[in-house]
């Protein structure tokens, strides 16, 4: 996607578009799948960690990227899909395999509705399940 691209939709989340934000945004996009503060780092050598953990604040603060337990207890982060700043609309479960320790979203499986008690206020939720990828199982079941 062209940078221009990133720089609309950090308008459109209400977040000023620098160079380093975009930047980000680009790295979040072309991974593809949740990644940790420190797969990100490696993958973005021109912007410090204190650089990339701002943006992502700020991205969280604005509903642009989603911050989940990756599965091993790890934060992860992935861009949001949601189409408004004040809400989040992308709300999406989870795979964590148990073997490569990478996280998938699913995005299409259906998230059952979740009743909440009175006096209770839910801030978010996790839908993570865990297991085994398709590569991973297939490799188990080669053996």
């Amino acid at each position: 996607m062209a940078t221009q691209h990133f720089a609309d939709l950090l308008e459109l989340h209400d977040v000023r578009p620098t160079a380093n934000r975009i930047v980000i945004a680009e790295a979040l996009a072309r991974m593809g799948h949740p990644v940790s503060m420190s797969e990100l780092e490696s993958h973005i050598l021109t912007i410090d960690k204190s650089g990339i953990y701002r943006a992502l604040a700020e991205f969280r603060k604005h509903h642009l990227v989603h911050a989940i337990d990756g599965g091993d207890g790890e934060i992860k982060y992935e861009l949001c899909h949601s189409q408004n700043h004040g809400h989040d609309d992308d709300r999406h479960a989870h795979f964590y395999c148990e073997r490569c320790h990478q996280t998938f979203c699913l995005d299409y499986a259906a998230i059952p509705p979740i009743s909440i008690p009175d006096g209770f206020v839910a801030s978010s939720v996790n839908y993570m399940v865990k297991g085994l990828c398709p590569d991973c199982a297939r490799r188990q079941n080669r053996k």
